[in-house]
């Protein structure tokens, strides 16, 4: 990934660092401490007016640093990101359980896709925390996305960020993140839909489908023909665009909701609050590679 400077910027060095003008990527972890450093105020302050120029300026610093290859394994984005079973995690609704252990049970059991919400989180504990359950996550090969922090996905080294439709724009996502991080964009409506930059993007989650407890939404659910038809316009834009439906899904319905058009389901409550987490993933799995198999 290739980050540029806004024109006439001129960079600067931490003066905390010593050695080489580049960091290795061993080394990137220690970048959370210097982050203040570069950012200023804006690093605690996501809901600053001035939040997504404080981003891009992060950007350029991950370059100056040379900490811009540290967004882990460069990746086309002809490989697509697997929403089969999408987890979130979220501190909020995590049955009490540590993220960390709550990302390698879901793994365990199958899923194919770990997202970290957190809105409430401070923006340095909120690295730590990703940076944690990314080590988690690594021995099943699963990618780590950030709900919102493009700050937070490029500091810790996610694998991309997932982003609702009042956050940073997608084209300045991309910009940032370039060609090397997934990003993901929520749509709840047909117009948002129609407007959705499709070749900016990896995957679309369609819903609020069912109500849900999980986050306060002002907006009725879609439900399924609601989902079929969101669905059919990003069909009709980019056919080959992963599409999941979130919100309300479980065991009971996921079936359903994959055979209205989407490739997959995003959850919270069905694996987070479950007894076990890791057979709720395995269970969940069995229902959607089924509905998947069947509409092939």
């Amino acid at each position: 990934m290739r980050l540029h400077a806004p024109q006439g910027r001129t960079s600067r060095r931490d003066p905390a660092i010593q050695g080489p003008s580049r960091w290795s990527r061993s080394a990137a972890p220690d970048f959370g401490a210097r982050l203040a450093y570069h950012m200023g105020d804006c690093v605690n302050a996501p809901l600053n007016p001035a939040y997504n120029s404080c981003v891009l300026l992060l950007g350029c610093r991950l370059r100056d640093l040379g900490l811009d290859s540290a967004m882990n394994t460069p990746k086309s984005r002809d490989c697509k990101p697997d929403v089969r079973l999408y987890a979130i995690v979220d501190p909020a609704r995590a049955g009490g359980r540590g993220l960390p252990d709550l990302a390698s049970f879901v793994a365990g059991g199958g899923a194919t896709l770990v997202q970290l919400r957190d809105k409430h989180g401070d923006t340095r504990a909120m690295i730590e925390a990703a940076r944690t359950i990314k080590a988690k996550l690594t021995p099943f090969g699963v990618p780590l996305l950030i709900n919102d922090r493009v700050d937070v996905a490029l500091a810790a080294g996610a694998d991309g960020v997932h982003l609702g439709q009042d956050d940073m724009t997608i084209a300045d996502a991309r910009r940032l993140l370039a060609g090397d991080g997934v990003i993901g964009l929520s749509v709840k409506t047909l117009a948002q839909a129609e407007a959705a930059p499709v070749d900016l993007l990896d995957y679309a989650a369609i819903g609020g489908v069912f109500a849900t407890t999980s986050k306060n939404n002002p907006d009725p659910p879609v439900g399924i023909e609601g989902l079929r038809a969101i669905a059919q316009v990003f069909r009709r834009r980019r056919p080959d665009l992963p599409l999941c439906a979130i919100a309300g899904i479980d065991a009971t319905n996921a079936g359903a909701v994959i055979a209205a058009g989407v490739d997959g389901v995003a959850l919270i409550s069905a694996l987070s609050l479950a007894s076990n987490p890791e057979n709720a993933a395995r269970d969940l799995r069995a229902v959607i590679d089924g509905a998947l198999a069947a509409k092939a």
